[in-house]
């Protein structure tokens, strides 16, 4: 019953549709809008404060290798291409006046000029003057030295270096005792007038065979003011040769010939010559970790033959900051006048030249620790042969005569070390210290045996620089009128100096000497100047 029910629902359904109208027109009807709209996303704000800046300076280490390397020859010059450099805006100065003016310098002059185009050819003028004098009496000496030197390369990498040059050096013998003696002016100068000239070639790149060569030629003339007068001519003549073989080997030999001619009228020996000859092979070994050099230096000391040892090692660590030395060489300090016044400027003419033979073997050491700080350090053994001791004469003291040690030993220490930070502070200390073994005269006479300097510059402020000296040794030995030995008070000259830029031309600059006034004596019966100080300005200046 319920099932008819059903179907008799669903037909009539099915009747109802199928009675509509289908000639009606289809139509849609809207009765409501729709916009689809998206979500309003959150936006991000950023802030406009900039980052907070490092105020922590920066550390920058550098691991810099000792400076170790020992090379035997000149490389090439680079020259990359590059702008050509405003001529109004130079960086450095090619000329210089120095003037001063002080309470024992009256006056003080010193300059320097240079010419060329920069890159082929140099030539160099320079002057120096300076007039002394101290409170005693005949306390002065004079300086006036000229000279000029020059340099030209070649297109076939050839270096030529010539230079001409004449001084004169006045001094007076005023450590004269008793007090009392007179003398006058001219029985107490002491000039020394030199004229010299050096002229040298050199390749700066070796040879297609790897042939390096430097010949050198140096010729000079001394005279003094004494009645009769004492004349001294020096020539040096070298020829060093350097073959290598790769880069680790190579092979040197140096020729030398070292003449003087000595001639004083009031010796017994009018004319003297003292020449030494020398042929120097050696075999070099050079890389990172090793510098060797082995080789002899057969010599001819006034015709008598002499061996001489030549052999160096430095034996540095992988990072160069350390370098153990030894070695075993020999040498000569020649026997001239030019020398021997260099030495002592108040010697009497020497009636005979000899030269010093020395033979010197050591070990040391050298090397950085940090960035700023190095050190070295040396013990040696000396054998010095014929060397030229300094007495007083024994009438009035004032000139000093040259007595030759046949044998003189000597054990040395020898010690240095620096602290530097770039241009802005460096400080060094030297120290050596003598022992002597004499054989024939009873004291080294003249030599001082402890030394020690020290030297120290800073810019304290942009442009200001000061720097400071001190100088201390223990007197050396002299010899009485009696033969008797004797020994001066210790030395020690502490001097300070300034120098402060005013403009880009001009630099005013002081310098003190002997701040203590202490009247050391070098040499016996010579006090030295007190305190002094000088000033003045230094002109800079461009072509």
């Amino acid at each position: 019953m319920k099932n008819i029910l059903i179907v008799i629902v669903l037909s009539a359904a099915v009747g109802k549709v199928s009675a509509q109208d289908t000639t009606k027109r289809r139509t849609i009807d809207i009765t409501s809008t729709f916009k689809p709209v998206l979500r309003e996303a959150a936006k991000v704000n950023f802030n406009a404060a900039p980052v907070t800046g490092d105020s922590a300076k920066p550390k920058l280490t550098y691991n810099i290798p000792a400076e170790n390397l020992l090379f035997a020859y000149q490389p090439a010059d680079l020259k990359p291409v590059s702008l050509n450099a405003d001529s109004l805006t130079d960086w450095g100065y090619s000329n210089f006046i120095k003037l001063g003016i002080g309470n024992v310098h009256q006056p003080y002059l010193k300059a320097g000029f240079s010419f060329g185009d920069g890159e082929n050819m140099f030539f160099n003028v320079f002057a120096e003057y300076f007039n002394s004098k101290g409170d005693k009496p005949y306390q002065k000496n004079s300086l006036a030295k000229v000279g000029a030197s020059m340099t030209y390369k070649t297109p076939k990498n050839l270096e030529w270096n010539a230079g001409v040059g004449f001084s004169s050096n006045d001094y007076y013998l005023y450590g004269f005792k008793p007090d009392s003696l007179k003398f006058t002016k001219d029985q107490l100068k002491q000039r020394f007038q030199t004229i010299e000239g050096h002229v040298s070639l050199r390749n700066i790149v070796p040879t297609d065979f790897g042939l390096s060569y430097n010949p050198s030629a140096r010729i000079s003339v001394m005279t003094d003011n004494h009645d009769p007068r004492a004349t001294e001519a020096n020539s040096v003549f070298t020829l060093p040769l350097q073959k290598n073989f790769g880069k680790t080997t190579a092979f040197n030999l140096g020729l030398t010939a070292d003449l003087t001619n000595y001639r004083n009228d009031a010796a017994i020996k009018k004319t003297e010559n003292n020449n030494i000859f020398s042929v120097s092979p050696a075999v070099l070994l050079k890389t990172p970790n090793l510098y060797l050099q082995a080789g002899l230096t057969p010599s001819w000391d006034r015709g008598d033959f002499h061996m001489l040892p030549n052999a160096m090692a430095d034996i540095t660590t992988d990072d160069q900051r350390f370098t153990l030395q030894l070695g075993l060489i020999g040498y000569y300090d020649k026997g001239s006048y030019t020398r021997y016044a260099s030495v002592n400027p108040w010697l009497a003419q020497p009636d005979s030249l000899k030269n010093t033979r020395v033979t010197e073997g050591y070990v040391g050491f050298k090397g950085s620790a940090g960035n700023h700080f190095s050190y070295s350090a040396k013990v040696g053994f000396q054998q010095h042969r014929n060397l030229q001791l300094f007495i007083n004469d024994t009438l009035d003291g004032k000139t000093f005569n040259i007595v030759y040690e046949n044998k003189l030993n000597i054990f040395q220490t020898h010690a240095e070390a620096e602290y530097r930070v770039g241009e802005k502070l460096s400080a060094k200390a030297v120290f050596n210290w003598n022992i002597f073994n004499i054989k024939t005269q009873p004291r080294a006479w003249g030599i001082i045996p402890i030394e020690l300097t020290t030297t120290v510059r800073y810019e304290i402020l942009k442009d200001l620089f000061i720097k400071g000296d001190l100088w201390t040794w223990d007197a050396p030995a002299y010899r009485g009128k009696n033969g008797v030995a004797y020994k001066n008070d210790p030395a020690l000259d502490v001097n300070a100096g300034a120098e402060f830029r005013i403009n880009k031309n001009f630099n005013v600059w002081l310098q003190m000497n002997n701040l203590f006034n202490n009247k050391y004596q070098r040499w016996n019966q010579y006090p030295v100047f007190g305190f002094n100080i000088l000033g003045g300005l230094v002109y800079s200046f461009n072509q």
